[in-house]
């Protein structure tokens, strides 16, 4: 973990530098080709992104060279819509670093673009079967010819796009506007981690608390429908939360997952 802590501040540092989901630097990788993951989770709890106001990252947003293409990053994406062929990455970059230091999640709504600035959230929808999506774009790419956004393996399966290895899409990106100072704090993201659930709620309390006093964050337990859930949070530095959640991961908890609160 102290790894990896290390190389997002390194990464913040060096922000013109891409690990995009495509980048030609396969020796970082244990596997040679990208698989979906040997015993998948089910993607139906997992929330749409929700747009909000978010700064753009200090990683990833330079203009970039690669494979002797140039690519220029959009300043401003407001009503900018594209359509074309999405693909999907999944188990390969599961664990490794996005273009702007967060840690890839195959099981969390994010995507890649070529350009649009990061963090971006775009409406993707399916022209196959007309399902549709929300993400959070946080990397760069895909680099084949056509393809427009690669999905992560939950956004993917969302989408059947698993199914087909490819689709055609149609993006749109959803802009939300600065807050103003008066609402700032308020409109500040929260974000939260959902560790488990039971039906047992004194097993689900007890995790919440030892998992507070091992990470020194807050947890609570909601109640619904004779099921409880155990949760991290809130977060308003969405890298805190995925530090936080990869901590989680290795504790024992690999089906956590990052939601808006």
């Amino acid at each position: 973990m102290t790894e990896i802590l290390s190389r997002l501040a390194l990464l913040a540092v060096l922000g013109s530098i891409l690990f995009g989901c495509s980048s030609s630097d396969s020796s970082r990788y244990s596997l040679t080709d990208d698989v979906a993951p040997d015993t998948p989770i089910s993607v139906d709890h997992i929330e749409d992104a929700i747009p909000q106001y978010e700064p753009y990252s200090r990683g990833g947003n330079s203009n970039y060279t690669l494979r002797g293409n140039s690519y220029t990053i959009i300043k401003n994406a407001k009503g900018f819509k594209e359509s074309g062929i999405a693909s999907w990455y999944g188990k390969k970059f599961h664990g490794h670093l996005t273009s702007n230091g967060e840690i890839y999640d195959m099981y969390s709504m994010t995507a890649a673009h070529k350009t649009l600035p990061i963090p971006s959230y775009v409406k993707v929808t399916n022209l196959d079967n007309n399902k549709h999506t929300i993400v959070r774009v946080n990397d760069r790419g895909p680099f084949h010819q056509g393809r427009i956004i690669d999905l992560s393996y939950a956004a993917a399966i969302k989408l059947d796009v698993v199914k087909t290895g490819t689709a055609n899409v149609a993006i749109e990106v959803i802009t939300v506007d600065k807050p103003t100072e008066a609402h700032k704090q308020q409109a500040l993201p929260n974000y939260i981690i959902q560790v488990a659930s039971s039906k047992f709620e004194d097993r689900v309390r007890t995790l919440a608390q030892d998992l507070s006093q091992s990470l020194s964050v807050k947890s609570y337990v909601s109640g619904e429908d004779d099921l409880y859930r155990a949760y991290l949070g809130p977060f308003n530095d969405y890298m805190l939360t995925q530090e936080t959640l990869e901590k989680v991961k290795v504790l024992g908890h690999p089906s956590a997952f990052i939601r808006n609160q």
